[in-house]
């Protein structure tokens, strides 16, 4: 009966993780599945809840970051934060102090602002977006 349990708790974290696909419950999952060995093979309850515990903690522990870091590889930036790195002109003069800056990026026109305010950058030269703030972009004279 108790491995009966073990496999009806494996179904509910599956479909919990199906549901979610959060790479959380799979780990849980996997304990269940341990667990339900350990009541097949005649094991007492306090051993199964061990098992489930100890299999569930330690793939959750080890296995997870590699796994997230896996599937977070394909991941690629959207909408305005896809500007950070591209090359953009200054059409008009960027100055911080006196709050004042525009670029011209894939025929729209930005917001400016330098990276620091001691810093002024000319019209028409080559900045690079380091940043995003709002509708601002954070700009470095290209090197």
């Amino acid at each position: 009966m108790e491995v009966i349990a073990w496999l009806i708790l494996l179904a509910i974290f599956l479909a919990v993780e199906a549901a979610t696909a959060g790479l959380t419950t799979i780990w849980f999952a996997a304990g269940a599945l341990a667990a339900g060995a350990a009541a097949y093979f005649g094991g007492d309850i306090v051993l199964q809840f061990i098992v489930f515990f100890v299999v569930s903690v330690l793939l959750l522990l080890f296995t997870r970051p590699a796994a997230m870091r896996l599937m977070n590889q394909s991941s690629h930036a959207t909408n305005v934060n896809s500007l950070v790195g591209k090359r953009a002109i200054v059409t008009e003069e960027i100055d911080n102090l006196h709050q004042i800056g525009k670029v011209q990026l894939q025929d729209i026109d930005w917001m400016a602002r330098s990276m620091t305010d001691d810093i002024r950058i000319e019209k028409d030269a080559v900045v690079v977006i380091r940043e995003v703030r709002g509708v601002t972009l954070i700009v470095e004279k290209e090197q």
